[in-house]
């Protein structure tokens, strides 16, 4: 679920069965740029994923061992819940934390209201940029009433984000359920709102 902002993209987090192949062809465009300065060098023994990508340390918000985040988003249980499943059991190698008068965030939640464009049937996406990475959660699909609205959806979507963030790309379907599957689709009909055992394997591959 990336960004269109600027920078590093992923694809966005969209119900594909309804998500035009135009809005597809061009999503897949804004995979191929620069990583975050900030990034950390890469793993070296990277997850495979869709379109030929990797797991990378250098394609995510991570900060040495540290995301510092800033809040401007209005789905805090989503956020809460976000960085709870992916700070559990074995995952402690990367601190997830708010940002304070002595650090600069490493990434910004927000929201975007949106269902027309890059934005038709995107739940939420992450965009890597210079500076502060972006993590966005759409209202016009997420909010009170909407389509998604509701803290079960809202959690999977942002847990989803969370996990590009820490430098994962969206997994092949065939090698075992991924809460970083392409299609929310799958998602909500696996129930998945954490990572999987195949997801902390590959959280161990990227960061120890």
């Amino acid at each position: 679920m990336p960004s269109p902002m600027t920078a590093e993209h992923y694809r966005p987090l969209v119900q594909t069965n309804t998500l035009a192949l135009a809005a597809a062809a061009a999503a897949v465009v804004l995979l191929a740029v620069p990583a975050p300065a900030h990034a950390a060098p890469g793993a070296a023994r990277p997850y495979k994923c869709l379109d030929g990508m990797v797991d990378s340390r250098g394609r995510s918000s991570v900060d040495g061992s540290v995301i510092a985040w800033d809040d401007e988003s209005v789905f805090d249980d989503a956020r809460r819940h976000a960085v709870k499943v992916w700070t559990a059991g074995t995952l402690k190698r990367v601190k997830i934390k708010p940002d304070d008068a002595t650090t600069y965030a490493d990434l910004e939640w927000r929201d975007a209201d949106s269902t027309a464009g890059t934005w038709r049937d995107v739940y939420g996406m992450w965009s890597g940029r210079p500076g502060a990475d972006l993590l966005l959660l759409n209202r016009a699909y997420l909010g009170a009433g909407k389509r998604k609205g509701s803290d079960e959806h809202r959690r999977r979507v942002a847990a989803h984000e969370l996990g590009h963030a820490l430098g994962f790309c969206h997994k092949a379907y065939d090698e075992g359920r991924s809460l970083l599957w392409y299609d929310y689709g799958r998602l909500e009909e696996q129930r998945l709102n954490g990572p999987t055992a195949k997801d902390i394997d590959a959280y161990h591959a990227l960061w120890g």
